[in-house]
Order: C-alpha cells, then sequence, then structure tokens
C-alpha cells in the first residue's frame, strides 16, 4: 500500500504523462513508443524536425486524435473528455472564422469552454485591454493582419485559465514587440502555476523559457530532460579563458589540454579541454599556476540550436 501511494504522488507531480505511445497511419508510423512527462508548473519544450510527430503528439494530448497503443495520463489519471476544459490549445495553423466580427467570436469560443456570458465578457474586456485591442471588437476577423489575428486567438486560448496549455509556434508572425509581449505573459501563466507545453523551432525561446525539453525525430524520442542538463550533456567539456599575459598559455596538467591559443581583443583567449569531472576550482587552480592574470572564465556549453542540429542529423549519439 505504501509504495502505491508513493506511486501515485509521483504521478501528480506531473499534469501531462504521456506513456509508450504509437500511432499509425496505415504503414506509416507517426510515434514510436513515445514516453514524456510534463511536470507541473513548468514550461516543456516539444521538440523536432518538421514531420517528426510534435503535431500528432499534442492532437493526442487533445483528444483530436487517438493514439494505437499507449496511455495519456492527466494529473495522474487516465486522460477524459471533460479535461478538454481544462487544456487551452493555440495550433500551428490559425483557426478563427474571418467573416465574424473579433467580439462575437471571442464570446463563441469562450462559451465553448464553459464561461458565462457574463465571465467571458468581464475577462475579453480585461485582456482586450492589456493587448490595447479595445477597437478591434466591432472589426471582422479579415480586416485584421495576421499579427492582429493572432493577438485574438492567444486570447481565447487562454481566456478559461487553462491548468495545462500548448502553444504550436506561438511567436510566428509576431513583430519583436508583439513577441515580448506574448512572452512575458507566458512567464506570467507559469508564475501562477499554469503549466505549458512550448512547441517551437526557436531555439532561443526554448533557452530562455523552458525548463524541460522532449525532442521527437522520425517519430521517435531521442532525447528528454532539463535544458541544463541536456546542454551540459552534450557539451566538449571546455572552457575558454581570457588572460593577459605575453606569452601563449603553457600548462603541465594531466587534466587541462589547451586546444588553442590566440589574441583576442587587447587580451589573450585560450579554450581548454578539460577532463570529466575536473571541478571549476581545479581548472582555475591549474590555470593561476601558470601565473597569468585571468580576465574571463566560462564553460564551453552548446547552445540548444546546436545540439538539435546534431541529434536530428545523427551527429552525437
Amino acid at each position: 500500500m505504501y509504495s502505491l501511494q508513493i506511486f501515485n504522488r509521483i504521478k501528480y507531480m506531473n499534469t501531462i504523462s504521456c506513456k509508450n505511445i504509437v500511432k499509425r497511419f496505415g504503414e506509416y508510423t507517426a510515434l514510436n513508443n513515445v514516453s514524456i512527462d510534463v511536470p507541473k508548473g513548468t514550461i516543456f519544450g516539444l521538440l523536432g524536425p518538421n514531420g517528426a510527430g510534435k503535431t500528432t503528439l499534442i492532437r493526442i494530448i487533445n483528444q483530436i486524435t487517438i493514439p494505437d497503443g499507449g496511455s495519456v495520463y492527466f494529473n495522474g489519471k487516465l486522460l477524459a473528455p471533460e479535461d478538454v476544459y481544462r487544456i487551452g490549445y493555440l495550433p500551428e495553423e490559425r483557426g478563427l472564422y474571418k467573416k465574424m466580427k473579433v467580439g462575437e467570436q471571442a464570446m463563441y469560443l469562450a462559451r465553448l469552454k464553459g464561461l458565462s456570458s457574463k465571465e467571458a465578457m468581464a475577462r475579453l474586456k480585461e485582456w482586450f485591454v492589456k493587448f490595447g485591442i479595445e477597437q478591434w471588437w466591432g472589426k471582422k476577423v479579415e480586416e485584421l493582419s495576421k499579427g492582429m489575428a493572432q493577438k485574438v486567438q492567444f486570447i481565447t486560448t487562454v481566456l478559461h485559465r487553462p491548468e495545462l496549455l500548448i502553444l504550436d509556434e506561438p511567436f510566428s508572425g509576431f513583430d519583436p514587440v508583439n513577441v515580448q509581449l506574448i512572452r512575458d505573459e507566458i512567464i506570467k501563466m507559469k508564475e501562477s502555476g499554469t503549466t505549458i507545453i512550448l512547441s517551437t523551432h526557436n531555439m532561443e525561446s526554448v533557452e530562455e523559457l523552458c525548463d524541460n525539453i522532449a525532442l521527437i525525430n522520425k517519430s521517435n524520442l531521442v532525447v528528454t530532460g532539463s535544458v541544463d542538463a541536456i546542454r551540459r550533456e552534450h557539451g566538449d567539456n571546455s572552457v575558454e579563458i581570457l588572460y593577459r599575459s605575453e606569452d601563449p598559455l603553457h600548462l603541465s596538467s594531466s587534466l587541462l589540454n589547451v586546444a588553442s591559443d590566440d589574441i583576442y581583443k587587447g587580451s589573450r583567449r585560450a579554450i581548454i579541454d578539460v577532463v570529466k569531472g575536473t571541478s571549476s576550482q581545479q581548472i582555475l587552480s591549474e590555470i593561476i599556476s601558470a601565473n597569468v592574470d585571468v580576465v574571463s572564465y566560462r564553460e564551453m556549453i552548446p547552445s540548444m540550436n546546436n545540439i538539435f542540429i546534431k541529434l536530428v542529423k545523427g551527429e552525437d549519439k
């Protein structure tokens, strides 16, 4: 009994758990035994090249598509039809009715999510004022620019305050000012306890926003875990040292090897290969013993963009 209680507690730490998901379309396998856990109150990046299977997994979580194998759990319980009211989904393909007026459509979508007319109107007014779009209420959707329409659809996606928010390329089509506006709102929602799945090809957004990620390629889960851990795991165990000295850095150490050393902006810049497991304190101690004046020190941790390219190309097994 005790072990079962512990198991249930662990399950409840995740808003969504996908276990061994399989989906086939005829002879084509879109998802091959994919398992992910999305921790509560975090931003989870769902990454992969076009056609990898990301959208299929999102559709399964939204109960638009039924898996051929595996299970999806919402707060530790099997995903149920009524859970749709606790999920907000912004698809990459925007879906507003062009001939409808903005206000009428926003009200219609809010009612579909279970809000009363009074509650929907109050929340819509708040969001329209926040986004500075009050004057759009009576306009038809077809009169709006792509960015304007996306603002409206973002509002209708989050209006019912979903427990789980799924965003598929939410920054597409926005200028930098509005990208920052949407990012700020995403961060606020995370801080208020909302769990967010972010599907994007923008690796800068992944590094800035995501706590954890899963990378799917050719229908298979390639890697999953925290962004920091994955970046460190796929690093080359190198550090960069900027230092002042007339001569190149020479180290007599079994832990460090100078891979390159050159002049850089009035100082010298050395890239040093480090034996895995060597602490920063040990590294700096070895360098200082070489009688150089250290200006800066940083680990050479790869970007998510570089890791994405390596893993998708199969260069990093």
